[in-house]
């Protein structure tokens, strides 16, 4: 029945694989319930509001990914739009608390569940030039091998040059690069789920070396939300973006997760073989997913929701199919109940990190589908891959290729070539970048 319902044959997987891959996904991003609250309590959120938030949000994002739309995308709070709330939004304005801060990601997770029903983002889609699609995959793979390097403190702050490399004698990064070399041993020998053993094998030594500890035990449980809207009320939302005037914040958060989503959607959908040409099939129900998640998780108290670029991981090992999302959703169910063992473990990058090194070298390959012999084609392609890591944000980085594109192609006299919605959304990224925070 599982396999039926998922198509499982016809994507060329298996029960057992979808497993693994979920798992794999699942061990790369819960380090989210333990960010997130951490980040959002320094607006003033109590931390288990926000613990319980993130697990809801993710739980019915990821859960929908699975069910509608069949794809092994999980969805959940995005970091950067966490500090944006906490720090731009809330610490920014005395006069704004985190409730009234909520209200503003609802009324923005509102519009976006309209903008998701109509064909608006699915044009959306398939009007991403196809060199750009290339960029924005490789760029994200290149962003989530930097995370990797940077958690592990492989790589590290630099007064002059911005970066250096780290401690090589440092347990951890002496950890994380065993972690990797189990890793890629276990790639090279062709191994099944050979990421998700190599977390294992890792942790495993991080334990009887004294890396990895469980002091606070494994089992908690969980405090259930108080109140069903923490803001109040969908009226009181609406009316607080008026009364605090809001609507910049309420424009950025829609923005920069169109973007991040979209982009990071059209990425892993690559990456898995799901694409059809140009087009994401089934994109209405997978792009539905983040806007009702992060509607539901602002009402119970968390940021904006995204899709996971971590979930790259998963379909590197062998994920193709929505029961990989189902896996991934059950786990964060589990987590509920287990925050002192998934905060131990998340607390650990040398686990998880050397699985987002791999992932991230697998998604250059699309380096070579770039058309690098012409200019307009290549350099905006080229400005999303180099700008995703230098700044820490995947929208960013589409924000600069779809500027500098329809630039590039009228200077050449292809404006023609260049479809209405690259113009539109040109326009608009400039606005953002020129005129509000981000």
């Amino acid at each position: 029945m599982l396999s039926s319902f998922f198509k499982l044959k016809e994507l060329g997987t298996t029960i057992k694989t979808e497993i693994l891959a979920g798992i794999t996904t699942f061990l790369t991003m819960v380090y989210i319930v333990i960010v997130n609250p951490i980040i959002l309590h320094s607006a003033g959120v109590p931390f288990d509001t926000v613990f319980i938030a993130t697990i809801i949000a993710t739980v019915v994002g990821t859960l929908w990914m699975a069910l509608m739309a069949n794809y092994p995308i999980a969805i959940a709070p995005g970091m950067g739009l966490n500090a944006y709330f906490a720090f731009s939004v809330v610490g920014n304005h005395p006069n704004i608390d985190y409730r009234i801060a909520f209200g503003a990601v609802f009324v923005a997770g509102i519009l976006f569940v309209i903008l998701s029903l109509t064909p608006f983002r699915e044009k959306l889609i398939e009007s991403i030039p196809a060199n750009l699609k290339h960029g924005i995959t490789a760029g994200i793979g290149l962003f989530i091998a930097f995370i990797g390097l940077r958690l592990t403190k492989i790589i590290v702050a630099h007064p002059d040059n911005l970066v250096t490399l780290g401690n090589m004698h440092s347990p951890t990064v002496l950890l994380a690069l065993g972690g990797l070399a189990i890793t890629l041993i276990l790639m090279g020998l062709n191994v099944n789920g050979a990421l998700f053993f190599g977390m294992i094998i890792t942790g495993a030594i991080a334990y009887y070396t004294g890396h990895l500890t469980f002091k606070e035990g494994f089992v908690s449980t969980p405090n259930l939300p108080s109140e069903l809207f923490i803001f109040g009320d969908p009226i009181t939302a609406f009316s607080d973006v008026f009364q605090y005037g809001l609507y910049a914040v309420v424009f950025s958060f829609l923005l920069v997760t169109i973007f991040d989503t979209t982009g990071t959607m059209v990425g892993v959908a690559e990456q898995a073989g799901l694409m059809k040409g140009n087009k994401m099939p089934r994109a209405r129900q997978a792009l539905l997913a983040d806007s009702i998640a992060t509607t539901v998780g602002a009402a119970f108290g968390t940021s904006p929701t995204s899709a996971y670029i971590e979930s790259s991981s998963g379909v590197a090992a062998g994920g193709r199919s929505g029961l990989t999302s189902v896996v991934v959703a059950m786990l964060f169910v589990a987590a509920a109940f287990f925050s002192p063992l998934v905060g131990a473990i998340s607390g650990l990058a040398a686990i998880t990190a050397p699985t987002l090194i791999i992932v991230g070298s697998l998604m250059l390959g699309s380096l070579s589908k770039i058309n690098w012999n012409e200019l307009d084609e290549a350099f905006p392609a080229f400005l999303i891959i180099l700008t995703m890591p230098l700044t820490s944000s995947i929208a960013t980085g589409i924000a600069l290729g779809f500027i500098s594109y329809p630039i590039l192609k009228i200077v050449k006299g292809k404006y023609r070539e260049v479809p209405f919605l690259v113009y539109l959304f040109a326009v608009l990224f400039f606005y953002q970048l020129a005129f509000l925070p981000h």
